[in-house]
């Protein structure tokens, strides 16, 4: 694995830190390529039961590195292309895989890093919580990130933050319905490995066909989410026969 990103396994959770601390884990495209690579082969490793995403040293992610922005112009439309699928691909796959995750954020989640930490199943912040999206203020669309934002909280608190770009606190953010639970910065990634322990100690049937169905019925008319839900609970009684 890349040296910008680091993994450790603690039994069946796996911890994945972005490791740039000295730019506050900002998203170039090589840190973005491993953390697609891991998740993907985090994903096929039937060791792992469940993720905890987190950054080294004092922040989270503060988005995107807008030093590579110099490359990224309109008569190099396949780069530009390439980074916008790399990106995208990286903010899906938090809820497209399998196994569970939780985000473990301190200090600045902006932009791109704000998205990775919101995208996950749940998400543990520390008090000391920088949260925004302060694209529009360097002439960026937080175009990527827009959708994860609105289906967290509602469109005008949504659009208050990606087109003011103020950034908002641990206390602020939870009240959004952004964040889980707020623990303290020495606290915030012991806390989000106790809650992805509990998760790996779940049925992995089980746990993968409900992450599944959780984001099937979000974008399910009722009717046909309750006949995937139906679908789901008759499957149930195979899940208890697998046992672990």
């Amino acid at each position: 694995m890349s040296k910008l990103l680091l993994t450790e396994d603690r039994g069946a959770v796996r911890i994945l830190t972005l490791n740039r601390p000295e730019k506050y884990n900002a998203l170039n495209t090589e840190l973005t390529q491993a953390l697609v690579t891991a998740l993907e082969d985090a994903d096929r490793d039937e060791a792992v039961r469940a993720l905890v995403l987190t950054g080294a040293g004092s922040g989270f992610c503060s988005g995107a590195d807008l030093g590579e922005f110099k490359d990224l112009t309109p008569d190099n439309q396949v780069k530009v292309l390439a980074r916008a699928d790399l990106t995208t691909r990286a903010q899906r796959l938090l809820q497209e895989i399998a196994k569970p995750i939780i985000s473990a954020v301190r200090g600045p989640a902006i932009g791109g890093g704000a998205g990775l930490a919101i995208g996950c199943d749940m998400a543990m912040a520390a008090t000391d919580l920088k949260f925004g999206y302060p694209e529009m203020k360097h002439s960026v669309v937080p175009a990527i990130v827009m959708t994860g934002l609105q289906r967290h909280v509602g469109r005008k608190a949504a659009f208050e933050l990606f087109s003011v770009g103020r950034l908002i606190g641990a206390e602020e953010a939870f009240a959004l319905g952004l964040f889980n639970r707020i623990v303290e910065p020495e606290d915030v990634l012991e806390s989000a490995v106790g809650i992805a322990e509990a998760w790996a100690e779940k049925n992995a049937s089980a746990m993968r066909a409900a992450k599944s169905l959780f984001y099937r019925v979000t974008d399910l008319p009722f009717e046909a989410a309750m006949t995937a839900g139906r679908d789901v609970n008759a499957l149930m009684r195979a899940f208890r026969d697998q046992g672990r």
